[in-house]
């Protein structure tokens, strides 16, 4: 049985990194913007299917690796540090350009939405980096079915996650158009993400824990 303590402490985790915009975000937003909310809501389709494959990777044995190998978690920690260093720039940066900036994109096909969708998830680090260190902090060896746990856990941010992009997605297009028409809010929404980002960065630079057994 999963504990409350270990579910409310997925939920927190995956509502704050669901709200620091990255890739899973920016993706759909961008194409519920440009091209409407049902491609949106075909890209983030894809996301789902991304979190699935993490889940079931994770929890069949994905993090064996990481404990047998430690410098390799060391590797992809710091390589998601990077990423989101990278992020956190092209929000910061001068001339930087909002998730929520209308920009003029060819449309995609359903199939491509949702590919891209689900790529876009599996090569974001961010995403690795909860799955194979985070999630398995919530694990309690005393509550029984480690592998149950890991995938209950998981369905939780799963949960989250698709519920809160699924709510911007539906509502990018009214949220660009408000911004729009309020610059100054658009250029504080982007130094807002871009701390987030860097924040987050140089806490999963600086972060020492070993990678937790699941």
């Amino acid at each position: 049985m999963v504990e409350l303590s270990g579910v409310l402490g997925v939920a927190m985790v995956a509502l704050g990194m669901v709200l620091t915009p990255g890739p899973n975000m920016i993706y759909p937003v961008s194409r519920s913007i440009t091209q409407g909310r049902r491609a949106g809501v075909v890209s983030l389709s894809g996301v789902a299917v991304g979190f699935l494959v993490y889940l079931l990777a994770t929890n069949l044995g994905l993090s064996v690796v990481f404990l047998a190998v430690p410098e390799l978690y060391v590797a992809v920690k710091l390589a998601g540090a990077a990423y989101l260093a990278y992020l956190a720039w092209n929000a910061l940066r001068p001339g930087g350009v909002s998730v929520f900036a209308p920009e003029e994109l060819p449309h995609d096909s359903p199939r491509k939405l949702f590919t891209m969708g689900l790529m876009t998830n599996l090569l974001n680090p961010k995403i690795a980096i909860m799955y194979l260190s985070l999630i398995p902090q919530f694990i309690s060896l005393e509550a029984g079915n480690v592998l149950l746990q890991g995938f209950l856990l998981g369905s939780v941010q799963i949960v989250v996650a698709l519920t809160v992009n699924l709510g911007i997605v539906l509502a990018a297009g009214a949220i660009a158009v408000f911004l729009a028409r309020r610059p100054s809010w658009l250029r504080v929404q982007r130094y807002l993400m871009g701390a987030a980002l860097g924040l987050l960065a140089v806490s999963v630079a600086t972060d020492t824990s070993a990678p937790a057994r699941a």
